[in-house]
């Protein structure tokens, strides 16, 4: 968990990359609103997953990563600890490989679990910022 090398692949250049982003917020002062709109600006396709808005940063929201219309490349998540094991049952049922689990949220439980069922894990991290280290 955590390992850079990891987090650049994870990343890779943005081109074609695909991240869902669960908890992504209307609200542009929320980090997931930003974090978002940021990596949208480098490249990267964003699909919102939350089941309370329907639009969000010119993108249709989905309920939930079973509504997908892909297979994301990374399930990024500005969700409490308590959601992420849940999410972690869904991408072990979807085949999803790459969470990313966003700064200040740690659940430390699902992150072994996904570990133990091929999922690769960052946590506690911001997308946002490792992205910004690679581009220094």
């Amino acid at each position: 968990m955590n390992d850079l090398k990891v987090m650049d692949e994870m990343l890779g250049d943005g081109r074609g990359r695909t991240i869902a982003v669960v908890g992504l917020s209307e609200n542009p002062g929320k980090p997931s609103h930003y974090v978002s709109a940021y990596m949208q600006q480098h490249g990267y396709k964003i699909y919102p997953v939350n089941p309370s808005i329907e639009k969000v940063l010119g993108e249709k929201s989905y309920a939930s990563l079973a509504e997908l219309p892909v297979k994301p490349d990374v399930v990024n998540v500005f969700r409490l600890p308590n959601a992420i094991s849940p999410i972690v049952d869904d991408m072990l049922k979807l085949g999803l490989k790459e969470l990313w689990v966003q700064q200040g949220i740690v659940n430390e439980e699902a992150a072994e679990r996904a570990e133990r069922g091929g999922i690769r894990v960052v946590m506690d991290r911001c997308i946002m910022v490792e992205h910004r280290r690679r581009q220094l």
